[in-house]
């Protein structure tokens, strides 16, 4: 980390010189991310949103119908997660997170009623697989060298050429898996991109794989420290400011053409543009993006007097994959949202609300206050087709960078992808010094 800082900050220094002026285009994690390197480097940055708010679709908001804050979308973070590590130590936000300080992951199936709970030891050798206590109930230690296949996948392998999915052990591991890190359906996602997410948690030891959750909400752990930095670092956020149009000339972006206003680009700036996948088309057709996408479900139930346990269960046999409990809300994801397009909302609400019930042990037929909200597209269709249209943070226009997690960072759709994204960018334009 210190490195990095360091190199960074002889970079800012540079730019200063030269009076460059780096104008990053959207304040979701990635732009977050990028404008926070940027600006701890030095850089002069100007931060523009078209929302009135910062996080993009990770953060937390008061609501009027529960009477409580909520996430609008739930979140698990591990330990592992080095580029989230490295933003909330820029941030000053790391003693926002919570978590048991243990590799440790409690599950139900709804169907059987089994609950059993996953005690990873700290290392790289797994040996807690050995222990019918520590491991997947049902399973046996042979189950685990399905990993092999995982890891030996190619580029074009699909998760369903290289594992057994009628198997117990897929369902009861692999398949939350893939369903909650890529988004995806089993059958087209691509086995290469479980690979690297495994390898960065469960291959690399329990050490890798402590949960964190925040204490309060995703914004006041990812969003409001970092805002707090930027303002100290002199950076300029424009809320309300929607780009509709960029103008290149000979190359290089020469305009940005804002809702409320136009903004030159002066020969020496740079632009960032962290916007997402389907905007980025839109605004140039040139780069390849991806083009499918899949939703996601965050249903959030008012709910006094639960214990929260760890915070978190994963539930199988059920709708939802993930529930968290929180500050007298019970809260439950459902990815790969189009399963249950079908489902009107109503009963769909009620459908999760079962599940929770089981969970919760409370009366399934008396549904407390509730919220849900569907993020149409939410994460890009992992697949191996997708995945190789997600562009680098290069361009080939001399002063532009993209961010995103769609962009090509090695993982899915997540939080950590998104800020290694904003971190690539940034160093991207850091090194460019001419």
């Amino acid at each position: 980390m210190e490195e990095i800082l360091a190199g960074a900050a002889a970079h800012g220094g540079l730019s200063m010189a030269n009076g460059r002026r780096v104008h990053v285009v959207g304040a979701g994690m990635a732009g977050l991310a990028a404008a926070l390197q940027l600006s701890l480097a030095g850089e002069s940055v100007i931060l523009y949103e078209g929302a009135n708010f910062a996080g993009g679709r990770c953060r937390s908001f008061q609501d009027r119908e529960l009477g409580c804050l909520i996430d609008n979308g739930n979140h698990l973070v591990l330990s592992g997660n080095v580029a989230i590590q490295d933003y909330l130590f820029l941030t000053n936000a790391r003693a926002t997170m919570s978590g048991p300080g243990a590799a440790i992951f409690p599950f139900l199936d709804l169907a059987s009623g089994e609950r059993w709970t996953v005690k990873m030891n700290e290392g790289r050798i797994p040996w807690w697989i050995f222990n019918k206590n520590r491991r997947i109930a049902g399973t046996t230690p042979l189950d685990y060298l399905s990993a092999l296949r995982v890891m030996t996948s190619s580029s074009t392998d699909r998760v369903a050429d290289r594992l057994d999915t009628k198997s117990l052990f897929y369902k009861r591991f692999w398949e939350p898996l893939v369903i909650g890190a890529l988004n995806t359906e089993a059958e087209t996602s691509s086995a290469k991109l479980l690979a690297n997410i495994f390898m960065q948690s469960f291959g690399a030891g329990g050490r890798a794989c402590h949960p964190l959750i925040p204490k309060q909400g995703l914004s006041e752990s990812f969003v409001h420290p970092c805002l707090e930095v930027l303002k100290q670092k002199n950076v300029e956020i424009k809320y309300s400011h929607r780009l509709g149009e960029i103008k290149i000339v000979r190359g290089a972006v020469r305009e940005l053409q804002f809702n409320r206003d136009k903004v030159d680009v002066a020969p020496k700036d740079w632009v960032v543009l962290a916007l997402p996948a389907w905007v980025t088309k839109a605004l140039l057709p040139k780069v390849t993006t991806p083009l499918e996408f899949r939703s996601i479900i965050n249903a959030h139930y008012r709910v006094d007097g639960v214990d929260p346990g760890l915070g978190f269960i994963g539930l199988l046999g059920g709708i939802a994959e993930w529930a968290f409990i929180r500050n007298g809300v019970v809260s439950a994801t459902v990815s790969c949202a189009e399963r249950y397009s079908s489902y009107p909302v109503r009963d769909l609400a009620t459908s999760i609300w079962h599940d929770l019930a089981q969970l919760c042990r409370l009366d399934p037929e008396k549904v407390p206050p509730r919220r849900i909200f569907k993020e149409q597209y939410a994460t890009f269709a992992a697949t191996p087709e997708q995945n190789m249209l997600r562009p680098s943070a290069y361009t080939g226009w001399s002063n532009l960078a993209l961010a995103g997690e769609w962009t090509d960072t090695g993982l899915p759709s997540t939080i950590e992808g998104a800020i290694r994204s904003g971190f690539k960018a940034a160093q991207l334009v850091m090194r460019w010094t001419d």
